[in-house]
């Protein structure tokens, strides 16, 4: 991706609005975490969820965008987007799911407690653009659906599931590749996410038996 950008006299365009797949994961219990281990475990366990998670992101060709401490925000469909994002985004989803499930078997033999990580998917359009000034300039993807994103990865929580995918995103994926990307998934009741008023429809993947 990089190269291809760099061929091109203006790499990321103008502002624009696409319609993108937006992942967030997190580690669920992470302050907990942290208050039982000194900084150094602490920090070597970031590296390696961030680790594993990059390319996990990367080898479905997604876009890594940001590590916000013990989380991450990744998009499929940036900088261009393709009709199988979605469905993309869904077989991240699940190979993030087995990387942790794999990483805790390390730790489990380590005697470590295994980590846990809710991660929230949906769909919609978003705009695209640099922001920053003269010193840093980012790639910024913004708008309501990075927001729903967020709140779907929470919701995890309340839910006590790995992942929560909107109906949005699942409806892309059965328009593009049919019904054989959905397996596994469960339709949930139609929920206000954690500060928003209008319901998002959705959907669960639960953690492998």
């Amino acid at each position: 991706m990089v190269e291809a950008l760099a061929a091109t006299d203006e790499p990321f365009g103008s502002v624009r609005r696409e319609n993108v797949a937006v992942l967030f994961a997190d580690i669920v219990d992470f302050t907990e975490l942290s208050e039982q281990h000194p900084p150094e475990r602490v920090i070597a366990l970031l590296r390696e969820f961030h680790g594993r998670m990059a390319q996990v992101v990367l080898a479905h060709g997604g876009t890594l965008h940001k590590f916000l401490g013990d989380r991450l925000m990744a998009t499929s469909g940036t900088p261009q987007a393709a009709a199988d994002d979605p469905a993309r985004a869904l077989e991240c989803a699940r190979a993030m799911q087995a990387a942790i499930e794999e990483w805790n078997g390390t730790r489990a033999a380590n005697g470590w407690r295994p980590v846990r990580v809710g991660i929230g998917l949906h769909f919609g359009p978003v705009v695209l653009g640099e922001v920053g000034d003269d010193n840093r300039i980012e790639y910024a993807v913004v708008g309501d659906t990075v927001n729903v994103a967020s709140r779907l990865e929470r919701l995890t929580r309340e839910l006590d599931v790995p992942i929560v995918i909107s109906d949005d995103l699942v409806r892309r994926v059965r328009e593009v590749r049919g019904g054989a990307d959905i397996n596994g998934l469960t339709p949930a009741a139609a929920t206000a996410p954690r500060g928003r008023t209008a319901e998002t429809a959705i959907w669960t993947l639960p953690a492998a038996a």
